[in-house]
């Protein structure tokens, strides 16, 4: 399925939302629109933090988001990182979740990143099988503390 990809803008935050309600996502437990709004707008204060939509006939069917961050390690090189993957459940494993993916990486290229990073739960065996298949590999490891 050939989708476009695009930066989100306020319209789509309703869209988003009913993608991480997904049971594979956020199981239902998301933010009300009026605060995600305003947390979509807050993005606009990190100079690289951009929200992507994936849209098939005009309709949102995936989204990530893209932190492009500056470094004093790694010779000034920045990297990224891609955070909440998500694709509408009725068109997974139709190449969407590979296109965003792709554009990610791309973004990434563009910015003169060395890396592209993302987490993903590890009970989510079917999606790191889907990442290794985009050339991610395992790499270090994560450390997580709930706060």
């Amino acid at each position: 399925m050939k989708v476009e990809i695009r930066q989100a803008d306020t319209e789509d935050i309703a869209a988003v939302l009913a993608l991480y309600a997904q049971p594979s996502m956020d199981n239902g437990e998301v933010l009300a629109l009026e605060e995600a709004k305003a947390l979509f707008a807050q993005f606009a204060k990190y100079p690289n933090y951009r929200l992507f939509v994936a849209l098939a006939d005009g309709l949102v069917v995936g989204s990530y988001a893209l932190l492009v961050m500056h470094n004093l390690g790694h010779l000034g090189t920045p990297s990224a990182i891609a955070e909440d993957v998500v694709v509408a459940q009725e068109v997974q494993g139709q190449g969407i979740g590979r296109q965003m993916m792709e554009h990610a990486a791309a973004q990434a290229r563009e910015a003169g990143c060395y890396k592209l990073a993302l987490s993903s739960n590890k009970k989510r065996v079917d999606a790191h099988r889907f990442y290794a298949s985009l050339g991610f590999v395992p790499h270090g490891v994560s450390f997580v503390m709930e706060l």
